[in-house]
């Protein structure tokens, strides 16, 4: 059975429903991974009911570290895709050889980073005294798995690229069930606490990195890998950071912005800390199911415009609005209503179940606003505006934050005048985005038709 989707032909709904499944499904088993960890660590805690909330701190600092060699990875998968849909085999191999180059070293980097920075990050986020040493051990454990971890992402991009995306879907779900077996063996059998829950994520990242490596290792046609290949090729090298880099600073830029808005809500007590925390688990659920439209869509038009399909490319872009538009309504409104019932799986003090609900209605009935800025954000990277999305990611993603959080948060300083910040900077943003993707078409459509 053909393992990749035909992107340059076909139904354009089927093809990114069937790219968008097994990215949606990969990234909320994931999070309820994540969840499952969490609720035993809950329930066999052991330091005073905040193991939870010092896992949870890590949360945004750890996204904003493994976001700058992440976000790099989407270079790949748009330079790969596109080198595809021009059927240039030489490039898609020298493409995926400096993938995994650079993928090793950024994984290098970010396990020197976490063992090195790990209390120091805390601090600045305002981390309370008393959730700081065991999140700053968890920290710290938690990068050990730094080159696997980022290794795995770029091996995923790249089957991705070639309209593969079951079979990541498969290996981290994979590696999902290994962390939440070995995490109810070592938290509620031998109470190892937050270094159990680490340890089990490590072994998890070594499951899913082996077996994404093995199948490109072994996989049929041209996208695998070739140890003669994996070398610094620099015209592919500049153009996965062309895309890569700016793809990254955006990513960062949001987890910086989170780590102020985690901050101010620090300023609450250890509480709202938790309470956040356990919203944030649950946003990451819905998140990540709306983000998954624009993840398909990313190698959908790469391939087309290296293809010179511009229409194909386009009418994906608006297929992908409502897709996402559907999809973040319809599970947002299931998030909002049952906030109550699902933080009270990972807590049972009133007042922290209250603060994690609070974010949860607020944030989650908005959460198909950011879909849609998703979309247009992956399209523009697609046609080779990269630093374009980045501009207006800093603007209302991360500027935007910080003026809210610093100057006109001080004037209700309340935590639901706080979270508003969110659903406004993603409504600025998609109407910035709208006037750019339009005028990028034009250019494009110019270019291929001369």
């Amino acid at each position: 059975m053909n393992k990749n989707v035909n992107m340059l032909s076909g139904s354009i709904v089927k093809t990114v429903f069937a790219l968008a499944l097994p990215i949606m499904v990969m990234n909320v088993l994931q999070s309820v991974f994540n969840l499952i960890d969490s609720t035993i660590l809950k329930m066999y805690d052991t330091s005073g009911g905040y193991a939870v909330g010092a896992v949870g701190v890590c949360a945004t600092l750890i996204a904003l570290i493994t976001n700058l060699i992440t976000g790099i990875a989407t270079g790949s998968n748009v330079v790969v895709a596109k080198a595809l849909g021009k059927n240039n085999q030489e490039q898609v191999e020298r493409a995926i050889g400096v993938s995994l180059l650079f993928a090793f070293f950024g994984g290098v980097f970010l396990l020197i980073i976490g063992l090195s920075c790990a209390t120091v990050f805390l601090r600045w986020t305002n981390c309370s005294e008393v959730l700081l040493p065991q999140a700053s051990l968890y920290f710290r454990l938690y990068f050990l798995a730094g080159p696997l971890m980022t290794m795995y992402n770029f091996c995923a991009v790249i089957l991705r690229a070639s309209g593969d995306s079951r079979r990541p879907m498969i290996y981290l779900t994979i590696g999902g069930i290994v962390k939440v077996l070995f995490t109810l063996i070592f938290v509620a059998v031998f109470n190892m606490q937050i270094v159990g829950v680490a340890i089990a994520t490590i072994l998890s990242w070594v499951v899913s990195f082996g077996l994404v490596f093995i199948a490109l290792l072994r996989n049929n046609g041209v996208v695998r890998i070739k140890f003669n290949r994996i070398k610094l090729y620099m015209e592919e090298f500049k153009a996965i950071l062309i895309i890569g880099i700016p793809t990254a600073l955006q990513q960062s830029f949001f987890a910086i912005a989170n780590v102020v808005i985690s901050s101010a809500v620090n300023t609450f007590g250890p509480d709202a800390t938790t309470g956040i925390s356990i919203a944030n688990t649950f946003d990451g659920i819905l998140y990540n199911i709306c983000l998954a439209p624009s993840l398909a869509i990313m190698p959908f038009i790469s391939q087309n415009i290296g293809a010179k399909n511009l229409k194909r490319a386009t009418s994906s872009v608006g297929k992908g609005v409502i897709i996402t538009i559907i999809i973040g309504a319809v599970f947002g409104a299931l998030s909002a209503i049952f906030s109550t019932q699902l933080s009270s799986l990972m807590a049972d003090s009133p007042v922290i179940i209250a603060y994690s609900r609070q974010k949860m209605i607020i944030i989650s009935s908005t959460y198909f606003i950011c879909g849609i800025n998703d979309i247009l954000t992956a399209a523009m990277r697609s046609m080779g505006k990269p630093i374009t999305a980045t501009v207006c990611g800093f603007i209302f993603l991360c500027l935007l934050r910080f003026i809210w959080v610093y100057i006109i948060f001080p004037l209700n300083p309340t935590l639901t005048f706080l979270y508003l910040v969110w659903p406004i900077g993603w409504g600025l943003s998609i109407i910035v985005l709208l006037f750019l993707y339009a005028r990028r078409v034009k250019q494009l459509r110019i270019n291929i038709n001369s």
